[in-house]
């Protein structure tokens, strides 16, 4: 069992992000664009000269890991190559090597992330049908990741991707995952997803938490992003005066989002407190498909006033503090918002989107650029990649919907 990620590497490299353009990999890819920098590595578009089908490659560097984190970097393409036998799961096709470098090449997702889709595009909130379907595709991601033992430990709508105008969603960034059950990395993921048992480490020696019950609870806060375009709370902890109310009376969350008396009673099942009480995959799929209506539609209404009894204790401003934009959902229809004051805690906010602790080599949101590229100083030629041998003949119509996979991608080698 490995145990606790090991701290990020800094992403030092000789050459810098876009040195890499023009470059042909496999002499079939060649990288023709960025499509986001993190901390953890580079994902750029590349194009198949021969067929010109797009393809996202994820440079993973090389230079400053030590053996650990090398192993964490080999983990999450195992475990991503595993997952994805699932349709929706964002495939990995081959894995190409170089000797600074380690390039996953996976399918483009043209459209975005779900982050960018709820609040760039406008998808999803006010459409109960499109939400609830996407909802669906992202829980049966997860019970197959669950049934053939991965934990992503990082759900959220940045590493949901989108295609097909907002039918098909994809669960991508395994930078997280694990095979352990049990696990001891409390803080791990990101923390407006986090469950209340993964927040802090208690004072107990060897205290663990179930990895499975976390991903629900994850699943959760991202049904209330599809619905209503924003996060129940800032964090599952006592600290949080909203989660505060939440716990004092599971009805307060039908007191501030306009979700139906169906969706409330969904979410109160997911939101338990008591992981061992919470609600199974396979039982909220059953609840989701059965559900008649997951919102109110009071899109076109003022915010309710801030209750004054028994929640005079609750921060008007954290409430207000997580509502969407100005501006109104662009589909399936022009409705004004239910909450109208922006902050840096909506989820439409850039500052909203966040990073996740714990992280060995993760390119973080998707595709989404989140750290702006600086000059590296000197520029270097792009090296003549003169790769050879085999890479992984995987693609999707060789895809084995619900069946196990225990093969470990190899890599081309020089």
């Amino acid at each position: 069992m490995l145990l606790t990620p090991p701290t990020s590497p800094q992403l030092t490299t000789c050459l810098a992000p876009e040195d890499r353009l023009g470059c042909v990999l496999a002499g079939r890819l060649e990288l023709v664009s960025i499509l986001g920098i993190g901390a953890y590595g580079v994902v750029y578009q590349a194009v198949d000269i021969l067929t010109n089908i797009p393809y996202a490659v994820k440079a993973l560097p090389k230079a400053g890991l030590d053996s650990r984190q090398r192993r964490f970097q080999r983990r999450e393409i195992a475990l991503h190559h595993q997952a994805s036998q699932h349709p929706n799961v964002v495939s990995l096709l081959r894995i190409l090597d170089s000797p600074d470098c380690t390039f996953v090449v996976i399918e483009y997702c043209p459209e975005g992330d779900l982050f960018s889709n709820i609040t760039e595009q406008g998808r999803f909130v006010g459409d109960d049908q499109l939400a609830k379907h996407a909802f669906l595709q992202i829980l049966d991601a997860v019970q197959y990741c669950h049934s053939v033992g991965i934990y992503h430990r990082d759900l959220k709508p940045e590493n949901i991707l989108v295609t097909d105008q907002g039918h098909t969603v994809k669960l991508a960034d395994f930078g997280l995952a694990t095979t352990d059950a049990v696990t001891s990395d409390f803080g791990c993921g990101s923390t407006f997803y986090m469950s209340p048992e993964c927040q802090q480490a208690p004072a107990r020696p060897y205290a663990r938490y179930a990895a499975a019950p976390n991903d629900v609870w994850s699943l959760g806060v991202i049904l209330v992003n599809l619905t209503c375009g924003r996060n129940p709370w800032k964090k599952a902890s006592p600290d949080d005066s909203t989660f505060r109310a939440f716990l004092r009376d599971p009805q307060f969350l039908s007191s501030i989002l306009p979700i139906s008396p169906e969706l409330n009673m969904i979410l109160r099942r997911i939101f338990e407190c008591d992981p061992t009480k919470r609600i199974t995959l396979q039982e909220l799929r059953e609840m989701i498909i059965s559900c008649p209506r997951l919102t109110m539609n009071s899109y076109n209404t003022l915010p309710p006033s801030p209750p004054q009894t028994p929640y005079d204790y609750v921060d008007s401003l954290d409430c207000a503090n997580m509502a969407l934009p100005p501006s109104p959902p662009a589909s399936p229809c022009p409705h004004q918002p239910f909450q109208s004051q922006p902050s840096e805690w909506s989820l439409f906010e850039p500052a909203s989107k966040q990073g996740s602790s714990c992280s060995s080599l993760s390119t973080d949101s998707g595709y989404e650029s989140e750290l702006p590229y600086t000059d590296a100083g000197q520029r270097l030629q792009p090296p003549v990649f003169n790769f050879y041998g085999n890479v992984i003949p995987l693609h999707d119509h060789e895809k084995a919907y619900y069946t196990p996979s225990n093969f470990v991608p190899t890599v081309a080698a020089f």
